[in-house]
């Protein structure tokens, strides 16, 4: 269950929901990391960056789950490394739930199927190129062997 848990947290911190979150109002002035940022600005939080700091992450660009398996870093929106669904007051009410639904999901996925490449085609055969468009489908269909 811990590793299933790393690969959802991995997933949510390349892959978040949403690439950014809602505007938040600072209710003074601030520096911030040498910017001075006045009050009553509407600041962008982008979680996709968030979730690629090299700062923040060793190689950042790389799909690792083993990077959460002794970490106390969760998607609560404590910790500002991984934010998925916000953090703070306004961070989504239905988190919990979501993140139940994603475990339960998945691991009757991995339980009850076995997932394979149809035959002939291999690892670098698919492109997992990812792109960011203004559209409701983000996704390529590809041939997979579900038993």
């Amino acid at each position: 269950m811990q590793y299933l848990q790393a690969v959802i947290k991995e997933s949510l911190r390349l892959h978040p929901p949403f690439l950014l979150l809602l505007l938040r109002e600072s209710t003074e002035d601030v520096k911030l990391l040498g910017y001075h940022i006045p009050a009553k600005t509407q600041v962008i939080i982008n979680d996709w960056a968030i979730g690629r700091d090299p700062l923040s992450w060793d190689d950042p660009e790389e799909y690792r789950p083993e990077r959460f398996l002794n970490s106390n870093i969760d998607v609560k929106g404590l910790n500002f490394k991984l934010i998925p669904f916000g953090a703070g007051r306004r961070g989504c009410p239905g988190r919990t739930f979501v993140v139940a639904m994603i475990e339960l999901a998945l691991a009757k996925l991995v339980n009850k199927f076995n997932f394979a490449l149809p035959e002939g085609l291999r690892e670098e055969d698919l492109d997992m190129t990812e792109t960011i468009v203004a559209s409701l489908f983000f996704f390529r269909w590809a041939d997979l062997s579900v038993t």
